[in-house]
């Protein structure tokens, strides 16, 4: 019996991929500067805490509410400020599953949402499992990364139905400014859209331009309707304790919060412990955060220090995240390039086409990544570049 369409046709591994688990199943030491779970990366967890905030007597009730529990949905509003309100939240089991119960209440099967790229590839296949299409817009590099307003507005068609942006972008990095922000909701009021942002990485600037838009819940009224999306995943870099959450603002946001909720009650997935523990885990994230911060600071040092010793290469400015693009010369197909560190470096890098980044000359890494394996990774790879 066939899958539906809304599946891949197949399921086997990419050529990088499939070249990664021959390496480790030979028994290759390989630097992995792709990683981007934090629990495997070296941080200092506060173990006691987190087990002690999933050990109270509130994890073992249950006590269903749509919207998701009220004490988390309060903790995650103080978290956030800018006004944020309780009632203005809608609790999911992750950012991915936000996009799905967005994607469900803005969209029929048909239609379709615009991302500007470069960007992640899972939003291809959030839609495409809902029954509609993302469409990349590419955005254009000029000292920095920039939205290209005319071409979003140009690829608006009668299916459109939302924008969605990540804030800052992932892998490049770079902040919506404040000039963007407004324009980009502005084009969303006049053609009638919804507008997405993914908010995950908002905590860790670190190259960040004066006017760059920290947060979209700055604005305490745009002119479309705005869902924000975050999470446990990044902001306290607790991936596995599955927590998200949608905050709605604009025009209609009673309404869109009520069709959510209802979405929400069909599935009821968030835990009722992960819940319970919500205030205290937010409350260990600025301690998570530094750490990460940390990290990602002595990193980029680490690669421009060494990129003094090849002037062919380059890196882009990092305004926030915890990836970096490399820019070599495209003497060969960046996927090409990732196949040949991994074999003769043994270093897995992602190739840029892996988001869509243009010209074949891109490489991504993370920034996440243990120090000195970061640092042996660049010593291993880049004279080969």
């Amino acid at each position: 019996m066939p899958f539906s369409s809304r599946l891949p046709a197949g399921f086997e591994p990419n050529t990088l991929s499939a070249a990664l688990a021959r390496a480790r199943s030979e028994g290759r030491d390989v630097l992995d500067l792709t990683v981007s779970n934090p629990t495997r990366c070296g941080f200092a967890y506060p173990e006691a805490e987190i087990r002690a905030a999933l050990s109270a007597p509130g994890v073992l009730a249950y006590d269903p509410d749509p919207q998701g529990a009220a004490s988390a949905r309060e903790a995650v509003a103080a978290h956030h400020g800018h006004g944020l309100r309780a009632e203005d939240l809608l609790l999911t089991a992750s950012t991915s599953e936000g996009y799905g119960l967005l994607f469900k209440l803005l969209a029929d099967p048909g239609d379709e949402i615009l991302v500007p790229s470069p960007s992640y590839p899972l939003f291809e296949w959030l839609a495409r499992l809902e029954g509609i299409q993302a469409r990349g817009v590419p955005s254009y590099f000029h000292d920095r990364w920039h939205l290209d307003l005319g071409a979003l507005e140009a690829a608006i068609s009668p299916r459109t139905r939302a924008v969605v942006v990540v804030n800052p972008n992932n892998p490049t990095g770079h902040f919506l400014s404040k000039t963007e922000w407004h324009e980009l909701t502005d084009l969303c009021a006049r053609h009638g859209l919804a507008l997405l942002v993914d908010e995950v990485f908002s905590d860790y600037a670190l190259e960040a331009p004066v006017d760059r838009l920290a947060t979209a819940l700055e604005d305490p009224a745009p002119p479309c309707p705005v869902f924000v999306l975050s999470g446990l995943s990044k902001v306290a870099a607790l991936p596995q304790l599955k927590l998200g959450w949608i905050a709605v603002r604009g025009p209609g946001a009673s309404a869109h919060l009520e069709g959510l909720a209802f979405l929400a009650d069909q599935y009821l997935s968030v835990s009722a412990p992960v819940q319970a523990a919500a205030p205290a885990l937010l409350a260990l994230a600025p301690g998570l955060q530094a750490q990460i911060r940390a990290r990602l600071r002595a990193n980029l040092a680490a690669l421009d220090a060494a990129l003094a010793a090849h002037p062919r290469l380059s890196r882009l400015p990092v305004e926030g995240g915890w990836s970096v693009l490399l820019r070599r010369p495209a003497v060969d197909e960046d996927e090409a390039c990732a196949l040949r560190l991994l074999e003769e470096a043994s270093v897995l890098v992602h190739p840029g086409s892996f988001f869509d980044l243009p010209g074949g000359g891109h490489l991504v890494a993370s920034l996440l990544t243990r120090e000195a394996a970061f640092r042996e990774g660049l010593d291993r790879m880049l004279p080969l570049l």
